[in-house]
């Protein structure tokens, strides 16, 4: 992200550019600020954009052949082609000889840093992985956008909020608006605005669920689940996202046995860095034979409400309560 700031603060641009990672949000952001600068907003004449698998390339190297209309420069924008991965040969080749009056960008979720394009992109251009952010990021991402507001938060509150509403930064934009206005004439944003305003992601929701089962918090873990319920969650999705918890779980568990850190558990297993340290310390309030244990009611009860000898909300409020107990 650096190297983007400085070439869009200096003007300097590259010819071409990929962006690619998991967090979708900076790929927007960084895409939309990448087009403006490269060409006049609005300019139609000018920008064309491609998006999905089964591209033409043919029609794209005629278009990147043709010159800009009364301008100095055209873009073109393509977004989630798989040809980082497959089939990409070609335009790697042609972006050697990419006129000077044309600008390729390019915005992916995954890449094989391998493949020819990859390295065409490169050596032509630059490339960013926009990837999960940390937790001392998003924290300081927030704190930056508060204090654009004139407000204050503390750090804990920021914690607080992160557990409400999840690390996806679009998410997270959403949520401090909502913020921003519920606290309008107010100095600080407080864990009680948090709780008024914030909608809590049924994952937190979920997560909260399973650790009061393993704090045997029965009444909480209960209380949680007629509020999901009340909000019209169908039971089996409960219980679907609770036995992905406990998956999750597993999994967390055994890489923690096999000593791995923070930072290879949330690669290995898919998640945000902050997301895998709440899973790491819950985790330890469970044993590999009890989680084990649990995958495999999970199906059973699974397969006796489909076949009708369970009701599905009477089937979560067992598991439930057997495990809280």
């Amino acid at each position: 992200m650096k190297n983007l700031n400085v070439d869009l603060k200096t003007g300097q641009l590259k010819q071409v550019y990929l962006l690619f990672g998991e967090e979708d949000y900076l790929k927007r952001q960084y895409k939309n600020r990448l087009a403006n600068a490269m060409i006049p907003e609005g300019d139609t004449m000018n920008y064309a954009s491609y998006e999905g698998k089964g591209i033409d390339l043919k029609e794209v190297i005629d278009l990147a052949e043709t010159m800009p209309f009364f301008a100095e420069r055209r873009l073109i924008v393509f977004e989630n082609t798989g040809l980082f991965k497959t089939g990409g040969a070609e335009l790697a080749d042609y972006i050697r000889e990419l006129p000077e009056t044309t600008s390729f960008l390019f915005v992916e979720n995954e890449v094989d840093k391998r493949s020819k394009l990859y390295k065409a992109v490169k050596a032509k251009g630059r490339v960013a992985e926009l990837a999960f952010q940390d937790e001392s990021t998003l924290k300081r991402w927030i704190a930056g956008n508060v204090k654009k507001e004139n407000k204050r938060i503390t750090e804990r509150t920021v914690v607080y909020f992160l557990n409400k509403t999840g690390t996806n930064m679009e998410n997270i934009t959403k949520e401090l608006e909502k913020l921003f206005c519920y606290a309008y004439g107010r100095d600080e944003i407080t864990n009680e605005d948090v709780d008024a305003v914030c909608v809590t992601r049924i994952s937190n929701h979920i997560f909260d669920m399973v650790e009061a089962v393993a704090q045997k918090k029965q009444r909480k873990a209960l209380d949680l689940y007629y509020d999901l319920l009340a909000l019209k969650e169908p039971p089996m999705r409960i219980l679907f996202l609770m036995i992905r918890q406990y998956r999750i779980l597993n999994q967390v568990k055994g890489l923690l046995k096999a000593g791995y850190e923070r930072k290879e558990i949330a690669s290995k297993a898919g998640l945000h860095p902050f997301v895998a340290g709440k899973y790491m310390e819950q985790a330890r309030h469970f044993e590999t034979a009890v989680l084990r244990a649990v995958l495999e009611e999970g199906a059973d009860l699974e397969q006796r409400v489909k076949t009708g000898r369970l009701t599905d909300k009477l089937a979560v409020e067992l598991f439930l309560v057997k495990h809280s107990n």
